[in-house]
């Protein structure tokens, strides 16, 4: 078999990098360089919209996290409302006011990553890159959003500012952030970056400075430049898509990647089975046995609506990251079964 090495190949006439089936080669078509999953927000297994929330979860879109203590009650739906070359966004509507938020409340959207993700960002060595991180986002409301990149392993952050310009319009923001030369991210299946939007806060989150380098982590500056307050009336909103993590300094075309791939990424974390499941059955006793979708982060959690009484291990008996299987009464069967390994 022979080789070809060489530095470039350009085209004839103009000079330019050549094209390969009708495509050109460049760094907003390199496969797999968006670390975000669901980044477009196509994908919402639990439901397209989830209301009344106070508290933490998963509310919609897959793979981004509403974090909520004690501010305001709020609507996450997937909307259909989006920029050209999206179908969905995610929007979060306040819709019990909190506009005198007391010192410890706050409000963010998260996403959460896993270690062994990371380890080509170099963290913790000479050689750490920057990464762009790029969104759409729409509100009705004006003002800057701190976002921080946060080291959930060393309790580490670095924080950058979006302004939000003009109410009730799509706009596209970027920011770039240094590497981290001081601590590494473990290499394993575990939470090691949180990627926090900020929404509003009280006073323990916003009364320091927002670090444009990395530091060890201070509640008062992790929402140090945030001027939204979003949880001050029931009329506000925001919208949320096209969001991509890069290795670089700048923010290229967002990283389409097809419907069955997005999901399968998505049912790492967590899938669910709309209705019965049925297993095989013998006189007094029967076998339920499940494989996932796709090997799972960790062995999951589950729940369900309704299930035949399980003969052995609390609630389900032999479980893995590829596997269930459950040794039941009589015509087994679980209903409405949801798996979550979420970070």
């Amino acid at each position: 078999m022979s080789t070809i090495a060489v530095n470039a190949i350009t085209d004839a006439n103009a000079g330019n990098t050549t094209t390969i089936n009708g495509v050109t080669p460049n760094s907003a078509n390199v496969i797999g360089k968006n670390l975000i999953i669901n980044g477009a927000m196509q994908i919402a297994q639990r439901g397209t919209s989830t209301t009344g929330v106070t508290t933490n979860g998963y509310l919609a879109c897959d793979r981004f996290f509403f974090y909520a203590d004690t501010m305001g009650t709020w609507t996450g739906e997937q909307s259909t409302d989006a920029p050209d070359e999206f179908s969905n966004s995610f929007k979060l509507s306040c819709t019990t006011a909190d506009a005198s938020p007391a010192a410890g409340d706050r409000v963010t959207l998260q996403h959460r990553i896993e270690g062994q993700s990371l380890q080509h960002l170099a963290k913790g060595t000479t050689s750490a890159k920057k990464v762009t991180l790029s969104f759409w986002i729409k509100s009705n409301k004006t003002g800057n959003m701190q976002v921080n990149l946060y080291d959930n392993d060393n309790n580490r952050f670095v924080s950058g500012t979006v302004t939000i310009n003009s109410s009730a319009t799509w706009e596209k923001k970027s920011i770039t952030f240094v590497g981290d030369t001081v601590s590494n991210y473990d290499n394993d299946n575990n939470l090691s970056l949180i990627i926090e939007w900020w929404l509003d806060s009280g006073t323990t989150w916003s009364s320091g400075t927002s670090p444009t380098t990395w530091q060890s982590n201070s509640a008062a500056d992790r929402n140090a430049n945030g001027t939204l307050a979003l949880a001050d009336s029931t009329s506000n909103y925001i919208n949320i898509t096209g969001v991509q993590l890069e290795v670089g300094e700048s923010a290229t075309e967002f990283e389409h990647r097809p419907y069955t791939t997005e999901l399968s990424l998505c049912q790492r974390y967590y899938w669910q089975i709309i209705g019965n499941v049925y297993g095989g059955n013998w006189s007094t006793a029967g076998m339920l046995s499940l494989s996932y979708p796709v090997e799972m982060r960790a062995v999951p959690t589950f729940t369900y609506d309704a299930i035949r009484t399980p003969l052995v291990g609390s609630g389900f008996g032999y479980s893995s990251t590829k596997h269930l299987g459950v040794y039941m009464s009589a015509q087994p069967y679980v209903n409405n079964i949801k798996a979550s390994a979420e970070l």
